[in-house]
């Protein structure tokens, strides 16, 4: 793994390869896989408050960092400051628990989980809802005001880094345009059928780097829709002919060729597995390189705008009359 990082805004290094935890909150699944992720050299593991997976990972982290097989600086730790977390009077409040969670001093990124705030009833009440069930929606979510308490965590020494996660370009902009520490990280859907370029064309310009989530598909999201009463269904990317020719060429998984061609877009990668296998196998993607034909053949299946976008908010009601409403929620599919 060794070079295979992306140099941030803040000047920190961050691994290309994480792995991701969200839908993972079973202890010994969390435990084993970590354990399991940490012994095949990954470095840099994504969670976030709402994943309620923190103070597992932090048990585990420990384990590592007090037997001394790995040290502090070598890790890199992501978490997110919740959706009713967003707020400047609660971001050092909902840091502070995550930090005591996760057993450290300080996180190497911190991320505004969502543009799109939702109503604080209690720390532990992650989606509060009304009566009916419907999303109680924070209408007077300032993700300027929030950005700027986001800044005093980095000067207090609680974050190397900060940036965001599902924002659109207008959101990347208005905070770019007020920051006094800069965003070095935005963390959204993307993957091959949606390869969000008018975004990555922003983050580019701002040297803000990406990183995917659902750089899959995520077929994990599977039990999260369900939940919600949505339809799920399998994206197809692992299936896709075009993926799995050049997988054939390459003697790789079409897994391992979704992941290479985002890495090799420059794009930070955090997919989530508990198998010890598929787990050796998304981190083992930087001994090929796919040709210039292949990467324009994967670029083609883009599907331009939201028709290959599975995360739009569609479970939240509402959610399109809130204020800080990203854009791709408002369009239909």
């Amino acid at each position: 793994m060794d070079h295979h990082y992306v140099r941030l805004a803040s000047g920190h290094k961050m691994p290309l390869v994480g792995l991701g935890t969200w839908q993972a909150k079973d202890q010994d699944e969390v435990e084993i896989a970590l354990n399991e992720a940490l012994r095949a050299g990954y470095r840099h593991i994504d969670t976030a408050y709402m994943y309620e997976n923190e103070k597992c990972i932090g048990k585990v982290l420990r384990e590592w960092l007090d037997s001394g097989r790995v040290q502090r600086e070598e890790l890199f730790i992501v978490t997110k400051l919740p959706w009713i977390g967003i707020h400047p009077d609660r971001v050092p409040h909902f840091l502070k628990k995550s930090l005591e969670a996760l057993q450290l001093d300080y996180v190497d990124l911190y991320l505004i989980h969502s543009p799109l705030g939702l109503q604080y009833v209690s720390d532990t009440d992650t989606w509060p809802t009304n009566k009916d069930g419907e999303t109680l929606l924070d209408m007077k979510t300032d993700l300027v005001a929030t950005w700027k308490a986001m800044e005093k965590e980095v000067d207090a020494g609680h974050a190397k880094s900060i940036g965001v996660s599902n924002f659109d370009e207008d959101q990347v902009e208005r905070i770019v345009k007020i920051a006094r520490i800069p965003i070095s990280n935005i963390q959204v859907e993307l993957q091959i059928y949606l390869q969000q370029k008018p975004l990555r064309k922003v983050c580019l310009k701002h040297n803000i780097s990406v990183c995917s989530y659902g750089s899959l598909g995520s077929p994990g999201r599977k039990e999260a829709w369900e939940k919600y009463g949505m339809k799920y269904e399998d994206p197809g990317i692992l299936n896709n002919p075009v993926v799995k020719s050049i997988a054939e060429h390459h003697n790789k998984t079409t897994a391992q060729v979704g992941l290479r061609f985002l890495v090799q877009e420059g794009i930070i990668v955090i997919p989530k597995s508990t198998n010890p296998q598929r787990l050796r196998e998304n981190i083992d993607i930087f001994n090929f390189e796919l040709t210039n034909n292949e990467m324009v053949q994967l670029r083609a299946l883009d599907k331009n705008g939201n028709e290959g976008r599975f995360f739009a908010f569609d479970n939240i009601k509402g959610a399109q009359d809130h204020p800080e409403c990203p854009n791709f929620a408002k369009l239909s599919k």
